[in-house]
């Protein structure tokens, strides 16, 4: 039996296909959603769901929360003295579902279709498959989080031709996915999305409004403190939707403290975060080629799209009125459960036909010519695009560098940065060439991407016919997130240059994340101004720095329009 599994960073659910439509599994307790939360005491003993979230008040070192956000990473979690991986206590939270499915059931579950946020990479991907196998589930198949909503919510809806947009806000990630559903063709157009947006931020608000008010630091409270305020403020944060202020109160060394908040001072404290929703939906569009007016229907999907707040934001933003007619908390689920049913090749599912999109550029390291003669190694080679419809495959021919060169040596690399060293490494391989002028010899580099985030990597040497192949299954020695992270700030700490001065560094970071959000021509042609500027920076002349400052600018006033 394959069921669908919405492993969420707040709450997770199970679901099954039956009598020709998706059904939610409900748990041990006869609900629907099962808080994704885990908790180990002293003799080993592991909780999971509502009781686990129950002890957080009582042993808050003994619980953990939110790690869906934390997969792929090397985060260490310590509950009671015990450490574990992010995959760990996920698998934790999807044994539970696998137990409650096949109480419910009455038959062995084998299998499970599980769903991830669109922009997750394919380390946190690999993460979850990692943790669906510990919890003794066979998972040859992830399904985007918005695209399994769209698929439900497209089972319901075949009336007719829809391009629409699924904005998915759950308790930890944030997706936007442009959809397009046509005869019985569902078409992934572009995806984007911030895998450290959340309701669970929208809570911090209201905790860090409430803290103002009482005139306290969060330092002031003990960890019992800390668990006992972000309750009082989940609560506050959804009784506020739809009233004009809200009355929160909190138990204090022994002393109960109570202040109101109104809707607008807190609309206006969550005015950071409605601004980091608007990128990703922007960059959807133009990824798509679309405009807002050309979106037929906007479908909200997670928890978090009840909030008030988040509603008229979106309402304003869109300027219509999303449809809600499906449960946000339970979409994802429904859907991964058709795609559990697409898989098993049921007759009721037969003819939907789903595409999907690849979620970050893949490509490879190689050396640059940025003036004639001049060579700058460790830049980054696109070789699929993000958002190129899949399965995918893409030939990229490349040549030696140096006289004499005798191997080439291809790194797998996925991410948006000009710089090979921004990018997450997958892997590598390295074939032997003929020995010869620069230039002279090449290779073929063709990566095929399949639904399943499967990457093969085939290496040719044009001249020789001799080729090298591999598939990427991704390796634990991985660099972390973290890690990537703090080199980046240790290399832009060791950059003493003028790029420092900040005009410079204005102008630096603006087309470094317009280059980012671009594809195809207007890449290169960014990519083009961006390295004559940096050549200028390098020199050091002011007169040249000036000038490719001004084209670069204009460059960048055209992709801004």
């Amino acid at each position: 039996m394959i069921v669908g599994i919405d492993l969420g960073t707040t709450n997770s659910l199970v679901a099954y296909f039956a009598d020709g439509q998706p059904r939610i599994i409900p748990n041990r307790l006869g609900k629907n959603l099962t808080p994704s939360v885990v908790s180990v005491d002293r003799e080993g003993n592991v909780y999971v769901g509502e009781t686990a979230r129950e002890r957080m008040g009582l042993y808050p070192d003994s619980v953990a929360q939110t790690f869906k956000r934390s997969m792929g990473t090397e985060r260490d979690y310590v509950l009671s003295g015990r450490h574990f991986k992010p995959e760990e206590l996920s698998s934790m939270v999807l044994r539970f579902l696998k137990e409650d499915a096949e109480s419910f059931l009455g038959e062995e579950v084998t299998e499970a279709v599980i769903s991830v946020p669109a922009y997750f990479d394919d380390k946190r991907r690999k993460a979850t498959k990692r943790a669906g196998e510990l919890a003794g589930l066979k998972v040859e198949r992830m399904v985007s989080e918005p695209t399994a909503a769209a698929v439900a919510y497209g089972l319901y809806d075949k009336t007719r031709d829809t391009r629409f947009l699924v904005f998915d806000l759950g308790g930890g990630t944030f997706d936007v996915s442009i959809l397009e559903l046509y005869h019985n063709i569902l078409e992934v157009r572009a995806v984007a999305g911030d895998n450290y947006l959340g309701g669970e931020d929208f809570t911090q608000v209201m905790a860090r409004l409430f803290l103002q008010k009482a005139k306290l630091q969060l330092q002031d409270l003990s960890e019992k403190e800390q668990v006992r305020l972000y309750r009082q403020a989940e609560k506050a944060k959804c009784a506020v939707s739809g009233q004009n202020r809200v009355s929160m109160s909190f138990l204090y060394k022994e002393e109960t403290l109570e202040k109101e908040i109104s809707s607008k001072e807190y609309e206006e404290a969550c005015e950071d975060l409605l601004m980091k929703i608007r990128e990703p939906v922007k960059k959807s569009l133009a990824d798509a080629g679309l405009k807002l007016s050309d979106i037929d229907e906007v479908l909200l999907i997670g928890g978090a799209t009840r909030l008030s707040v988040v509603r008229d934001f979106l309402i304003r933003l869109f300027r219509k009125f999303p449809d809600t007619k499906m449960n946000p908390d339970e979409a994802v689920a429904l859907g991964a459960a058709v795609q559990a049913a697409m898989k098993e090749r049921r007759e009721e599912v037969k003819e939907v036909i789903l595409t999907d999109v690849c979620s970050f550029t893949l490509g490879t390291e190689v050396v640059v010519e940025y003036e004639e003669g001049k060579f700058e190694d460790g830049r980054f080679c696109p070789i699929i695009e993000r958002n190129t419809v899949i399965p995918a495959s893409h030939t990229e021919r490349l040549y030696t560098a140096r006289d004499g060169q005798d191997k080439v040596r291809v790194r797998v690399l996925q991410g948006e940065s000009r710089f090979a060293r921004n990018n997450l490494f997958l892997g590598e391989l390295e074939i032997q060439v003929p020995k010869g002028p620069k230039g002279q010899e090449s290779v073929d580099v063709t990566y095929t991407y399949d639904i399943n985030s499967l990457l093969e990597v085939e290496v040719t040497v044009v001249s020789t016919g001799a080729s090298q192949k591999m598939i990427i299954k991704g390796e634990d020695s991985q660099m972390t997130d973290e890690e990537a992270k703090k080199r980046m700030e240790e290399l832009a700490y060791l950059k003493i240059q003028p790029r420092d001065y900040e005009e410079n560094r204005l102008v630096l970071t603006r087309a470094e994340r317009m280059y980012e959000e671009a594809l195809g021509d207007r890449r290169r042609k960014l990519d083009h101004y961006i390295t004559l500027f940096e050549a200028a920076l390098k020199k050091g002349d002011q007169n040249q720095i000036l000038e490719t400052r001004k084209a670069l600018n204009e460059a960048l006033g055209e992709e801004d329009e």
